[in-house]
């Protein structure tokens, strides 16, 4: 539970995934709360491609217990798909379908009636600006437009979290800037975010953050007390010193 009584959006105690011998997740366990934007961090090959998998309920964990959005992630995956929403860095749009059909498309997966997916559309357009573009296909947006249009249909069914999975490789800085904007306005309004990124910059952002390394998580808290615990001026700084002590390669 947080502090002021209201259940966390992500729960896990002793979370382990095990593949033969190989402990890809070695009994992690962490809290995000409502509204909290949540840095997952860790070099390739550090576990945590494989741990945001179990939380989004695309694996069964070895051992440990959790939920996530209220459903338990042993007995409930279906459950947690339908009330996550997810973004990766290829951003998981149909280049050949027009940006209102890419919207109406996951709307529709996502099990949300037609009349409520047009009304919110319209909305939606309009808050980004994208009006003008409703019936241009995907493939002749700027990345940047591409990038913003993707988390907003990774919000559009209002999840109580959105994972994004190294959303903002490849963009430019001032357009990555543009979309932690977006971000902090979804996390203001209540929705939780949780995102790994390869910028350290980027946790600087994050209301706190975990570093895992060789399957296990290293270093836990909010940027400034992490700093202050590894006498760094920056998370760049902290990083480094943590994912340092990794063994195992990628």
């Amino acid at each position: 539970m947080s502090e002021n009584g209201v259940k966390n959006i992500i729960e896990v105690r002793n979370l382990t995934k095990i593949f033969g011998n190989f402990r890809a997740v070695d009994g992690i366990s962490l809290e995000v709360k409502k509204g909290e934007i949540f840095g997952f961090l860790g070099a390739n090959g550090a576990g945590k491609t494989t741990a945001m998998k179990i939380l989004c309920g695309l694996s069964l964990p070895s051992g440990g217990s959790g939920n996530v959005a209220g459903f338990d992630i042993l007995t409930q995956s279906e459950e947690i798909k339908k009330n996550i929403g997810y973004m990766s860095q290829k951003f998981s749009l149909y280049d050949d379908l027009k940006v209102w059909e890419n919207i109406w498309l996951f709307g529709r997966i996502y099990g949300m009636k037609n009349n409520e997916i047009m009304s919110k559309i319209n909305l939606l357009l309009e808050r980004l600006n994208f009006s003008d573009k409703k019936d241009e296909f995907v493939s002749k947006l700027p990345l940047g437009w591409k990038q913003k249009l993707a988390f907003c249909v990774a919000n559009f069914h209002s999840p109580k979290i959105i994972f994004l999975d190294e959303p903002t490789g490849g963009v430019d800085p001032i357009t990555r800037r543009q979309f932690w904007e977006l971000i902090q306005m979804s996390a203001s309004e209540g929705t939780s975010i949780f995102v790994t990124t390869h910028y350290m910059d980027e946790a600087e952002y994050c209301n706190r953050v975990s570093i895992m390394v060789d399957g296990k998580i290293s270093a836990y808290g909010t940027p400034s007390a992490l700093k202050k615990q590894f006498r760094a001026t920056s998370m760049n700084e902290v990083f480094y010193r943590v994912a340092r002590e990794a063994k195992r390669g990628e």
